[in-house]
């Protein structure tokens, strides 16, 4: 009972400072643009913004899990995830300088038309609807067993308070919340590492040596994430929100470093999950290394998995917001924005009572959204709207094909967890660019 009140009084306490210190949103442009006084993030605070936004309970709870089932191969197979940054640095780079472009929903719009747009705004709201549900069960697994009492009210607690600190600043307060949580998911990653490698029977050696380089034991999901990261990032508008506030300079320097500092992070994370695999541990990783420690480690992974949830929470509602209010045009006063956080707020915690898987989150929509790829890996090259249907749907087919189970064995060359993912990733997305490049060359 000392635990759960404890860990109760982080989460209301935690949340209450950041929405007193908050700024709050006088206007459309502080609102959904995070500008004040007219200036843009900086450098510093945008790549703080980007790494602790991609580092949440989600991630370093797979992390962790993956560390446990694979040793190390296992944090630098989901780390992979990571080269999504430094792609979608690169080509939004372009984008921006090369093309003139304002948003991707401008690229598109511009390009494809408003029916490739509206398909686009589709993808991604059903990524930002995942990405609520998907993060605060994570919470929710600390306060009790799923589907107990304790479980749901922690989890419908902890996402009304981080709506109240998002409804009064919009991406301003994401933003600005970010990096206070960066730096609070810094020391504490270091108190949990301290506590791990003070232990005689778990070394650095240890660590490092631990697991098998095989596509059996992690390789499958490693190639698959580095396959994704070219079409991944850019359905996800918690990231391509943060490539158009600062210059294209700035932007680009700290996607790179948000790649690199991003993908360390989520390895030294999985370190909690090899430390779990080398005592036999099995269940959570996190949670299961937290109460091995004793309370106080059991209370900063807990604190460290509030603070992640919340910044990837408070960055969904402000995302989902500005789809509506700025790409959709649908409402573009402060009322319908705040509305729409409401809106996701509650839509995206159903499948909390649904009994929803957390990893398939990204596995399967990573896989649906694969048609993006030749869409801006070739954004420069002329290409007829229908290859933009060609390919986002077959993407879409590859997807249900992983999700039903039913990609025929005949086409998958490795043994062990995640193959048919990977395959479904390389056949697919082969599949994609061919699609997308058959009218052109029609035409030719």
């Amino acid at each position: 009972m000392n635990v759960q009140l404890w860990q109760w009084m982080l989460i209301i306490v935690s949340s209450l400072i950041l929405f007193l210190l908050s700024p709050y949103a006088k206007n459309t442009d502080q609102f959904f643009k995070a500008t004040h006084n007219k200036k843009a993030p900086s450098a510093l605070w945008l790549t703080g913004s980007l790494i602790i936004s991609w580092i949440f309970a989600k991630s370093i709870t797979n992390a962790a899990n993956l560390g446990l089932d694979f040793g190390i191969v296992g944090g630098v197979a989901y780390a992979g995830y990571y080269l999504s940054f430094a792609v979608a640095g690169i080509l939004i780079y372009q984008l921006r300088v090369k093309g003139g472009f304002k948003s991707i929903h401008h690229f598109l719009t511009s390009k494809f038309g408003k029916g490739a747009m509206a398909l686009f705004s589709i993808l991604i709201a059903i990524r930002l609807f995942n990405e609520v549900w998907s993060n605060t069960i994570v919470i929710g697994t600390y306060f009790g067993e799923q589907g107990s009492d304790p479980y749901y009210w922690s989890i419908l607690v902890f996402t009304a308070l981080t709506l109240a600190y998002a409804l009064k600043g919009g991406l301003s307060s994401s933003i600005f919340t970010d990096v206070i949580q960066m730096v609070l998911f810094s020391v504490l990653l270091v108190i949990i590492l301290g506590a791990i490698f003070s232990t005689e029977e778990f070394t650095v050696k240890q660590a490092a040596t631990s697991g098998v380089w095989s596509f059996e034991l992690g390789l499958n999901l490693f190639f698959a994430a580095i396959i994704q990261s070219f079409s991944y990032p850019f359905h996800d508008p918690v990231l391509t929100d943060r490539a158009f506030l600062s210059s294209p300079k700035v932007t680009r320097k700290s996607f790179l470093w948000a790649s690199l500092l991003g993908g360390i992070c989520i390895v030294l994370f999985s370190l909690i999950g090899v430390y779990a695999q080398s005592q036999g541990m099995n269940g959570q990783a996190a949670v299961e290394v937290g109460k091995a420690f004793g309370v106080i480690v059991l209370l900063v992974i807990n604190f460290i998995m509030i603070t992640s949830a919340a910044s990837t929470l408070d960055s969904t509602f402000s995302s989902f917001s500005k789809l509506l209010s700025v790409d959709l045009k649908m409402g573009t006063n402060l009322r319908f924005g705040r509305a729409a956080m409401a809106g996701i707020a509650i839509i995206g915690t159903i499948p909390v009572f649904l009994e929803a898987e957390i990893l398939s989150a990204t596995t399967i929509s990573g896989t649906m959204v694969i048609g993006l790829t030749p869409v801006f890996l070739f954004w420069n090259k002329k290409a007829p709207k229908i290859s933009f249907y060609l390919s986002v749907i077959c993407g879409l087919v590859f997807g249900f094909l992983l999700v039903f189970d039913v990609f025929p064995k005949t086409f998958i060359f490795t043994e062990g967890k995640y193959a048919d993912l990977l395959w479904v990733n390389v056949w697919g997305i082969l599949s994609c660019i061919i699609l997308y490049l058959i009218p052109s060359w029609i035409r030719k």
